[in-house]
This record gives structure tokens, C-alpha cells and sequence, in this order.
């Protein structure tokens, strides 16, 4: 009796013990996912970072597609049209995208020529763009789209002011790549000095010898161990543990420095406005490289004139194709959603991706980690409809410009 007393005792100390560790995880876990979901209520990207000439090779994207897209930026969605698809429904939750991809369209239907439109959203510190865009784009807004743009913030500026400055500074993921600009500067780093490079063996020296050591900083590495620090990035707290445990030491810290090893290296900075967005925080000027795909001269006609084939939807994915008839959906693109979404979402998904498919369709989309994350989380009779273009999937992964995803996934309809 005297000898199971304290065995009796010491049982239940642990199990307390254990059940307040727990709800301690649990208490922190969502914080972080709340504090994610507060973050994203605001303007995310001003410029999507999916490579859409990727996306456009991966779908073998052809004249009289009909297209279903995520908006994040509006980037790719419009170098889209430069295909000449049938249709493209661009779906997003978040209302700052929403207003930012209706803007996009409205300035290549209504600015008067490229050079607007280039200046509009390719260029920086341009204070004239406010003045196109109320004599040339906003009596051709929807009222909410005006509105919003015409909202001011708590400066006492309009919105759409944020044109005349560098729009690519704002949003999280602006302020993100500025917030990691700050950090390279403490340790003594000008990270824009990259664009003084002219070959990539230079790009190769200045990462090797400037870049890569930062992230043996031992305040980089503290921070990189923080769920909240890859926020800016789209990363969500539950997609953190899976990327840290790629590396080891459990820190993001290596697997950030492969990608942006990518970013910097593996592509001519001439040829990568990613890099520029990233390392200058600007695109481009005339000679120093190339613009995105959608604001490049030979695209310009196309997307102009196709511009009113594209149809904005405040909705999700999964509600709009629910939407749509049998048998109706060429090509759809998922971006990296499906890393935020529980196995019953993505069930449900699925389902109405194989519903609305037609029998060439395909299904492009990337993931923060390397692996595609509908494996083994589909039910088998949905799997049945799809094959997973393994290789091919490999093979443009390696091309993304954007440099940020571990994965790039292509699934084609199979054969009935």
C-alpha cells in the first residue's frame, strides 16, 4: 500500500503535466493560425510569385481553354490571355486582391497604350499614375472596385496613390522582403547590390560571398525558428513543421538558403524579374532586364484584347467550379492553396475539379515542401481520375523563376 501510494501520486502529476503541455501546444498553435488569418485579411501580394511562364508550358495552355485560377496579384491570370483562352473565372477570398486583379484589367482595356499600362504597374515613383488612372480607369470601374481605390488610408491618401510610389513595398509579402532587407543591412549586407552583377558567375560570388553566411547568424537562426517568421511568405504555421523538417537542427534557415540560392544563381538576373522584386525591390529599367510576362510588349495586344474574357469571383475555389456544368473546365491552377487546407477540403475540391473536368484537363499547383500534398489524402476513387506527371512536374519545377516552392505538380485527366 505505503510503495503504490506514490507510484499512484506520481501517475497523476504526469498526466497533468502532460495535459497542460498540450493545451499549452495547443493554445500556440492557434495563435499562430489566428494571427496568420489576421495577417492575410489585408493585401498579400501585390505581384504573384508563380512563374506563369511555367504554369502556361506545364498546361500546354491553348486557344479556347477554359481556364479557373486563384487571383492572388492578377499577374499570371492576364499573361494567360495571351494564349487566347476561351475563358478564365479568377476566384479569391481576399477583397484587396479582388480590387487589385479588376484594376489590372480595366487599365490594359482602358489606358490608352503599352507605355501606360508599363508605367502603371512596372514602374516606381511615377506621380502621374494616380492622374491616368481617374481620367482613363475609373469611370470604367465597377462601384466597389472604385470605391476601394478611392478609399483613403489613415495617411489621408487614396489608394490608388500607392501607384505613384512602389506598390511592391506594400502588402505582407512587401513588407516581408523589406523586413529581410533591414535584417541583411544590420549584418552589414546591401542585398540590391546584386543587380550591380553582370554575369551569372558574378550573381554566383555575390551570394556565395554575401548572402549564404547570413544564415549563419545567430539572429537569423532565432528567427527563422519562429513559426510567424515565414508568414510574409504564404507559409501557414502548419506547413512551418514540414519544411523544418527538411533540414536539420529543426530551423527553416536551410531551406530558405537553398531557395533563395535559386532565386539568385540559377537564372541570369536579364532574364528574372523575381530576383529584381526580391534583391532591388523593383523591376527592371530598359536594359537591365525583362518585365513580367504580362506587361511585356509582345503580349500586350493579346491580353488587351482578350481582357473581357476574364470574370472576377469573390468566392473559393470549390464554390465556384460547385457553379459550374459537367465536363466544362480545361485547365485549372491552384497555386499553393491546398497547403492550408484540411483533407476534407481537398476532398472536396477534387471532387468538383473531376466533375467539371473535361477529358484532356489538367491541374497545376505548388507546395511549400517538395511533395505533392494531395498523395495519400485523396480518396481512391477520386486518385483514379487523375495521373500525376512526375517527371514533367520535375523538369518545370526546376525552371520556376520564382525560386520560393519546394514543388510544382502537374495532374492530367486520366484515360476512362
Amino acid at each position: 500500500m505505503t510503495s503504490a501510494a506514490p507510484k499512484t501520486g506520481f501517475s497523476k502529476n504526469t498526466k497533468l503535466k502532460a495535459a497542460l503541455l498540450q493545451h499549452k501546444a495547443l493554445s500556440t498553435s492557434g495563435l499562430s493560425e489566428r494571427l496568420f488569418g489576421m495577417l492575410f485579411s489585408g493585401l498579400v501580394y501585390p505581384q504573384i510569385w508563380e512563374d506563369p511562364d511555367v504554369d502556361m508550358q506545364a498546361m500546354e495552355l491553348c486557344e479556347g481553354h477554359s481556364i479557373v485560377t486563384i487571383g492572388s496579384g492578377g499577374c499570371n491570370a492576364l499573361a494567360y490571355l495571351s494564349q487566347s483562352p476561351k475563358s478564365i473565372d479568377v476566384v479569391d477570398l481576399n477583397p484587396h486582391h479582388i480590387a487589385l486583379n479588376r484594376l489590372k484589367l480595366a487599365a490594359f482595356r482602358h489606358l490608352p497604350s503599352h507605355g501606360d499600362v508599363v508605367r502603371q504597374f512596372g514602374k516606381a515613383n511615377i506621380g502621374s499614375n494616380s492622374e491616368g488612372y481617374d481620367r482613363f480607369i475609373a469611370p470604367n470601374l465597377d462601384a466597389q472596385t472604385r470605391a476601394y481605390w478611392s478609399k483613403r488610408t489613415i495617411a489621408g491618401r487614396r489608394r490608388i496613390s500607392v501607384f505613384d510610389r512602389n506598390i511592391y513595398r506594400t502588402g505582407l509579402l512587401g513588407r516581408f522582403i523589406g523586413a529581410g532587407h533591414l535584417l541583411a543591412r544590420l549584418h552589414g549586407v546591401k542585398l540590391q547590390d546584386i543587380a550591380k552583377t553582370r554575369s551569372m558567375e558574378e550573381q554566383r560570388q555575390f551570394f556565395d560571398e554575401k548572402v549564404a553566411p547570413l544564415f549563419d547568424k545567430p539572429m537569423i537562426r532565432w528567427l527563422t525558428k519562429r513559426k510567424s517568421s515565414l508568414f510574409g511568405l504564404g507559409i501557414p504555421p502548419r506547413q512551418y513543421d514540414e519544411l523544418a523538417s527538411l533540414s536539420d537542427g529543426n530551423t527553416i534557415a536551410p531551406v530558405l538558403r537553398r531557395r533563395l540560392e535559386k532565386l539568385a544563381c540559377d537564372f541570369s538576373l536579364k532574364d528574372n524579374y523575381f530576383a529584381w522584386q526580391a534583391f532591388a525591390r523593383r523591376y527592371p529599367d530598359a536594359g537591365e532586364g525583362t518585365l513580367p510576362d504580362y506587361l511585356k510588349s509582345e503580349y500586350y495586344d493579346a491580353i488587351r484584347k482578350n481582357a473581357d474574357r476574364v470574370t472576377v469571383h469573390h468566392a473559393t475555389f470549390t464554390e465556384l467550379l460547385a457553379s459550374k456544368p459537367a465536363s466544362s473546365v480545361d485547365r485549372y491552377v491552384l497555386l499553393d492553396a491546398q497547403d492550408w487546407m484540411s483533407d476534407v477540403q481537398i476532398n472536396e475540391l477534387w471532387a468538383q475539379i473531376s466533375r467539371t473536368a473535361t477529358p484532356d484537363a489538367r491541374v497545376i499547383f505548388r507546395t511549400a515542401a517538395e511533395k505533392s500534398v494531395i498523395e495519400g489524402r485523396l480518396s481512391a476513387d477520386i486518385r483514379a481520375h487523375w495521373s500525376y506527371l512526375e517527371d514533367r512536374s520535375l523538369e518545370l519545377n526546376a525552371k520556376d523563376r520564382s525560386a520560393i516552392y519546394g514543388g510544382f505538380h502537374i495532374y492530367q485527366r486520366a484515360s476512362a
